[in-house]
Order: structure tokens, then sequence, then C-alpha cells
């Protein structure tokens, strides 16, 4: 997948949002996939969190902040990628399935950016902790640093492990 450029031109910020998305969250199951297979359910790193706990990480992210912040959705397990305060994945939670599941969440987000308005406000509900909910912008906004900062960490990690470095 190419980097969406600021020089390429977009049809407007929903484009530009939904293009930035798209190319992490691929970016991110591509350095995955890339990794040997005892290196996906491992860590190398001193925080103990491993390659799949990410993407599933990553899908509870746009779970949490389309489905149950923006849309107000009810969602049974909000927060299903952590156990006893950190990230975890049950042995049948295999690359493929979280990669679906991941895929599947990222299209929900476009046809929810597709069918509203960027300044449109989230429905009000526990996502937002008591404060006013924010517009899809902001939260689009904050799902792209998501994905930046955690293909970053992915970087690293498929280093240490022998996979492919760099963008």
């Amino acid at each position: 997948m190419t980097f969406p450029s600021p020089t390429i031109p977009a049809a407007g910020r929903a484009e530009v949002f939904l293009g930035y998305l798209d190319y992490f969250r691929e970016t991110v199951l591509a350095k995955a996939t890339s990794l040997p297979p005892d290196a996906l359910r491992s860590s190398r790193l001193p925080s103990g969190w491993t390659p799949l706990e990410l993407l599933k990480h990553l899908r509870y992210v746009e779970l949490r902040w389309i489905a149950w912040g923006f849309e107000g959705s009810p969602v049974p397990s909000p927060w299903g990628d952590r156990q006893d305060d950190r990230w975890h994945v049950t042995p049948d939670e295999t690359l493929a399935v979280l990669t679906a599941e991941l895929r599947t969440q990222g299209a929900h987000t476009t046809a929810v950016v597709s069918r509203t308005d960027l300044d449109a406000v989230g429905a009000p509900g526990p996502r937002w902790d008591g404060a006013d909910p924010a517009t899809l912008e902001r939260v689009l906004f904050h799902l792209v640093q998501e994905y930046a900062r955690h293909a970053g960490h992915l970087d690293i990690v498929a280093e240490l492990s022998g996979g492919p470095i760099g963008e």
C-alpha cells in the first residue's frame, strides 16, 4: 500500500483520514504477517506485549472510539483486549482471526466516516467518562496517531525478531 503523501490530491478531509488509517492498519498487518510464527505470541520488550496482542488492541481501539464512543452503540465488552490490566489474547486467537477482525472493524470505521460529516459530535455515553463527546474528526485524528505510534512499536519488534525493517 502506498503512503498517503500530502501531495496526493484528496476529495476531502474524510478521504485523508481514511487513507492514513487504511495505510497504517495494513502496515501493522504486513509487519505482523512478516514475523516468524513464534514471534507472534512472544514478547521481545520489557513491557511484555506481543504482536498478536497489539493487533487485538488496535481492533478494540477502533471499536471503543467509533462504535462505543462516537456512535454510542452498546458494546458488551469494550475492554475485551485487556485482562489483569494488560493486553491479552487467547490460544484460539490466531493471526488470521485477528487480521480478519481488525479489517472488519476498519470497514465499519470506513462506513461510519463515509456517511457522517467530520464535524458531527459523537453520541453521549460511557466512552466519554462524563466529558462532552468529541467530533468525528477528533476521534479520527486520535485513531491515526494510535495506529502510527503502534506501527512504530511493531517496527522495533520486527527488527528485533529478524523481520523486515523500515516503512
